[in-house]
């Protein structure tokens, strides 16, 4: 039997999605198991404020300073002086970690963030643990920060990131394509429950109207209870319907069950679920950040996307990776939001295009790709 530890960082929601999905995926492949743990659950508490709300925080009120400080840390040597000195102040902040990692005797590592891999790449120079470590990036394209030395092998979401690798001097043998690992619930697009138009009908839907999946607003575009009211008017009362998901939002999912009220049959307001592989799968359009986990989960599905507000650098490039393959369009602002969504929901034949593109780009067996990679080379 092996045990898998499974590493995440709750900074953004993706690291954990993935990290649940390799958990989850792992309930499949016994007697082998799988412990998932945030390492944020065991840092000290003012390092893990700054490390999850602030980034947050700085991401939705100074995008243009996170831009640069993503910039700045991309064309940082990983051994230069001020690297150096922010691992040095992570390893005083996360002792805890450290011990809870050692304290769960693991025989194979998978991080889904770099924090835990750079703390555990430092232990096993100094001869601490024994246990390979791999490392599973997050998003479609590749920043410096990924670049920990010593890892067992690299997890790539496409041939582009794996080129990337290569190109920044980690060893071919060591990297893998296996794609962003999702929950098993996207892992079979084509089973029955996953059927487009019983999923719009047990949603209150009319089937044979096409269906926009709206599931966040943003810098630019406007909160999601407004993007909902505008777009609503783009085709008529005729026109298609609405799936809105305020997640955790409840003044938002306030908001949008009173535009649902104005609109009798047109909108359907969810607040947080999780059933979105349904929701997803009865929409004709995703309207969405272009985050990794949520980017590969429409993939899954084949699903055409239009997507808002990006944040800058990392979502930045895997809304130009989506854009270039024909799974996605993208709009700047809520002008090209209306425009964009009443071109796309207007043409059928465009979409199923888009839809087309992304299911040839989704990886659904990407969590059991990536374990028994693992699997094959701890055993």
């Amino acid at each position: 039997m092996t045990k898998i530890l499974i590493l995440s960082v709750s900074a953004g929601n993706g690291h954990v999605r993935a990290a649940q999905a390799l958990e989850a995926a792992m309930q499949s492949a016994p007697p082998h198991t799988a412990v998932h743990i945030d390492a944020m659950a065991h840092v000290a508490g003012g390092f893990r404020k700054v490390y999850t709300d602030w980034y947050i925080q700085l991401v939705n009120r100074a995008p243009e300073l996170w831009s640069y400080l993503h910039q700045r840390a991309d064309a940082t040597p990983h051994h230069a002086p001020s690297q150096r000195l922010r691992r040095g102040i992570e390893r005083l902040s996360t002792g805890a970690l450290v011990r809870e990692i050692r304290r769960e005797k693991p025989d194979a590592v998978i991080c889904t963030h770099f924090l835990p891999a750079e703390l555990l790449m430092r232990e096993r120079n100094r001869g601490r643990i024994d246990f390979p470590v791999w490392l599973q990036i997050t998003d479609y394209d590749l920043h410096n920060m990924w670049l920990v030395p010593g890892m067992a092998g690299y997890l790539a979401a496409t041939e582009e990131v794996a080129f990337r690798l290569r190109a920044r001097g980690i060893p071919a043998d060591r990297i893998h394509v296996t794609g962003i690992p999702v929950m098993p619930a996207f892992s079979e697009p084509d089973a029955p429950t996953l059927e487009r138009d019983a999923c719009a009908a047990a949603l209150g839907l009319d089937p044979a109207r096409p269906v926009l999946l709206m599931a966040s607003g943003g810098a630019g575009v406007g909160d999601l209870p407004s993007m909902v009211e505008r777009v609503l008017s783009l085709g008529g009362e005729s026109g298609f319907q609405v799936i809105a998901v305020a997640g955790r939002n409840a003044d938002a999912h306030a908001r949008l069950q009173a535009v649902a009220a104005r609109h009798p049959g047109r909108v359907v307001p969810i607040g947080f679920t999780n059933e979105m592989h349904k929701l997803m799968a009865a929409a004709n359009l995703v309207v969405t950040k272009p985050g990794g986990l949520t980017v590969s989960e429409c993939l899954a599905l084949g699903k055409p996307m239009l997507l808002i507000s990006p944040i800058p650098g990392q979502e930045e490039h895997n809304a130009g990776f989506l854009m270039e393959e024909g799974a996605a369009w993208l709009a700047y602002d809520a002008i090209g939001l209306d425009y964009k969504v009443a071109r796309l929901m207007a043409d059928p034949a465009k979409l199923a295009d888009m839809a087309r593109r992304s299911r040839a780009l989704g990886k659904p067996l990407a969590a059991a790709a990536v374990l028994q990679r693992v699997l094959g080379e701890t055993a």
